[in-house]
Formats: structure tokens, C-alpha cells, sequence
């Protein structure tokens, strides 16, 4: 199995980038490009050189360093199909089920439509890693801009069937407010609580909560825990669709 070595970078307001690297390869992949200074500064930190870009959805926020860095390097830029038309200087565009090599290693790419209608995520199984950009947050989950709460709940499900030891990248710094609004809505769960009590002292320490692991996001993420009892009847949803339960949800957190 590749070596591959991942770098988390904070940039932009509250965005992070992260950098996935194959030594053996000389293959370096930067996960979507919210800024390039942020993404040339984390390159030159670490000693590598970019190949690729690897874009979850069309958001300026996450492409807003495409064109510069493409120039710049020559990096082939992968993203989307149902977004194509939207991701600055896209070199492939692939969908659901298509995978590819990044040096030693293979990247499935998993449709996760709600947030924008043609977001992707990338999964590294043989890494037990993905890279969900705004479709899953710790603690949270996206708006839904562009697709519908039902799209939304079922791209949050194909996230939710991934081994449990997967890693999660997400797109943003946003877990504790996440988790304060959860307690909200779960107030009962142990897990969150104490969750939320070691990102208060992370984020105090100037450090990121991220990545997150699935197994834990399926403690402590109201928004993946639709069939909790405790959820269903605080909403007066005990008998409703998951995907209703995660819509009344989402619209709560929309309001607060």
C-alpha cells in the first residue's frame, strides 16, 4: 500500500485546506483551493510540489485558487461533473463511481449532492480518509443551498455507511457551534457533551477539531442521529422519515 502523508491547513476565515502527499510518487493533491497563498504557503512548509486539486463543489470559498495555482504549477484539476461548467480550469469531471490513482493510491468518488447539486466527496479506503468538503461537518452538516433536505438526508447516508474508522476532513472550523446547537436538540447525550467540553479546550489552545472520525460523528452529530428516540420526540417527529427528522433539524439550526 502507498504512503501518503496529509497535511491540514487553516485558511481563509474559518476554511481549512488539506494536502495529500505520496512521497515515493512526488504526487502532492491540495483538496479543493480556498486561497492560493494559503495552499502555496502549506506546499512550500512542507516541501512539496502540487500536482493536483482535488474540488468538492463550485463555491469561490473552495476554488477560489484554482487558476492561480494551475498556472503556476501546471496541476491537473479534478472535480465534479455536474458542476463542470463551474470549477475554474477542471481538467477531468467524475461522478459517482468513477475512481482514480493519486500516485500510489485509489480515490473513489462518492456523489454528495444538497449543499450545491453536484457536490462530490473523496474516499481513500485503503486510508480509511475522506474528504467530504461542506457535506458533513463535525457536529453538523451543511446548508442546503441547492438540492432538497430528502437529496441532503441521502447523501449524508452514503457518508454514514463508510467503515466507522474513516477519517473525516470537512471544509470548515464550525464543530462547536455545531455542538452547542446539538445539545439543543439532544441534550441528553453524554457523548456530545463531552465532546463539545474537548473542542471548547481545543479551539482555546488554538488548535483545529479536526479531522473528526465517523464513529464518533455517529455519537454526537444530531444530524446523522435521526432514529434517536430523544431527537424524534423533542421535534414531536417519533413516527416521521428520517429524512424529515434531519430536515427538522437542519431548519432549526438555519433559524438559530
Amino acid at each position: 500500500m502507498a504512503k501518503l502523508e496529509f497535511h491540514q491547513f487553516p485558511c481563509l476565515d474559518d476554511n481549512y485546506g488539506v494536502l495529500i502527499h505520496d512521497p515515493d510518487a512526488g504526487v502532492t493533491a491540495s483538496i479543493d483551493a480556498p486561497d492560493a497563498d494559503a495552499v502555496r504557503e502549506a506546499l512550500a512548509e512542507q516541501g512539496w510540489k502540487l500536482t493536483h486539486i482535488l474540488t468538492t463543489h463550485h463555491h469561490h470559498d473552495h476554488t477560489g485558487g484554482n487558476l492561480e495555482l494551475k498556472t503556476e504549477t501546471g496541476c491537473t484539476i479534478i472535480g465534479p461533473k455536474a458542476e463542470e461548467a463551474r470549477i475554474p480550469g477542471i481538467d477531468r469531471a467524475v461522478r459517482e463511481g468513477d475512481s482514480f490513482p493519486l500516485g500510489g493510491a485509489k480515490v473513489h468518488v462518492i456523489e454528495t449532492p444538497g449543499h450545491t447539486a453536484g457536490h462530490i466527496s473523496y474516499w481513500i479506503p485503503a486510508h480509511a480518509v475522506a474528504f467530504v468538503g461542506d457535506t458533513l461537518f463535525s457536529l453538523g452538516c451543511g446548508r442546503v443551498f441547492e438540492g432538497t433536505y430528502e437529496m441532503m438526508w441521502a447523501s449524508l447516508s452514503k457518508l454514514r455507511r463508510l467503515p466507522a474508522a474513516t477519517r473525516i476532513y470537512c471544509g470548515h472550523e464550525y464543530t462547536l457551534a455545531n455542538g452547542r446547537f446539538g445539545l439543543t436538540i439532544e441534550p441528553g447525550n453524554t457523548a456530545l457533551a463531552a465532546r463539545v467540553a474537548e473542542v471548547e479546550q481545543l479551539r482555546a489552545a488554538g488548535k483545529p477539531s479536526l479531522p473528526t472520525r465517523l464513529d464518533r460523528e455517529l455519537e454526537t452529530n444530531v444530524f446523522l442521529r435521526t432514529s434517536s428516540p430523544e431527537i424524534r420526540k423533542r421535534l414531536a417527529l417519533e413516527t416521521a422519515e428520517d429524512w424529515q427528522v434531519f430536515a427538522a433539524v437542519r431548519e432549526r439550526k438555519n433559524k438559530g
